[in-house]
C-alpha cells in the first residue's frame, strides 16, 4: 500500500503565526492554518483537527463498507461524520480530548442490532479509529 503525505510551512510565533498545509500526493491544495482560527472561529481555514475528523469520517465509511461486503451485505448510502475537540490538556498545553463518530446507514436486510455490531467492528478496525486510540472515541451507530 502506498503512503500519503502533506506539509506545512509555518512562519511565526503560535498566537501570531500562520502555515499553509499543502496535500502533496493527491496536488489536491494548500490550505491556511493558525492557532487562532484553531482554537475559536475557522475564519475560512482548517485545522489539524478538521482534517483528523476528515480521515476519521472517509476511512470508517470505507471500511464499513468493507465489513458489510464481507457479510455479502451493501448499504443504499453511508454517513459518517466525525467531530474532534481540541481542549487543554493535564500539566498545560493541548490535546485532542474527544472524538464524537456519528454514523448512519440505509441498509435493508439487518436488525438495529446486527448493525449497531457490524459497526462496532468497523469502528474497531478501522486503521484511523486504531491511530487515534490514545483518545476516546464515541459511536453513535444507527439505520436511517
Amino acid at each position: 500500500m502506498p503512503s500519503r503525505d502533506a506539509t506545512t510551512h509555518w512562519t511565526g510565533g503560535l498566537q501570531k503565526g500562520k502555515g499553509e498545509v499543502t496535500f502533496d500526493s493527491s496536488n489536491l491544495g494548500t490550505y491556511e492554518v493558525s492557532f487562532p482560527t484553531r482554537a475559536g472561529d475557522p475564519d475560512g481555514q482548517t485545522s489539524p483537527e478538521e482534517l483528523i475528523a476528515a480521515a476519521h469520517s472517509s476511512c470508517l465509511a470505507m471500511n464499513l463498507s468493507g465489513v458489510l461486503e464481507s457479510q455479502k451485505l451493501e448499504a443504499d448510502y453511508i454517513d459518517v461524520s466525525a467531530e474532534v475537540t481540541l481542549g487543554p490538556a493535564d500539566g498545560g498545553g493541548f490535546e485532542i480530548s474527544g472524538i464524537a463518530v456519528t454514523l448512519r446507514a440505509k441498509l435493508d436486510g439487518v436488525t438495529a442490532e446486527q448493525f449497531a455490531e457490524l459497526a462496532k467492528t468497523a469502528e474497531q478496525t478501522c486503521p484511523v479509529s486504531k491511530a487515534l486510540s490514545g483518545t476516546t472515541i464515541t459511536l453513535d451507530a444507527a439505520l436511517a
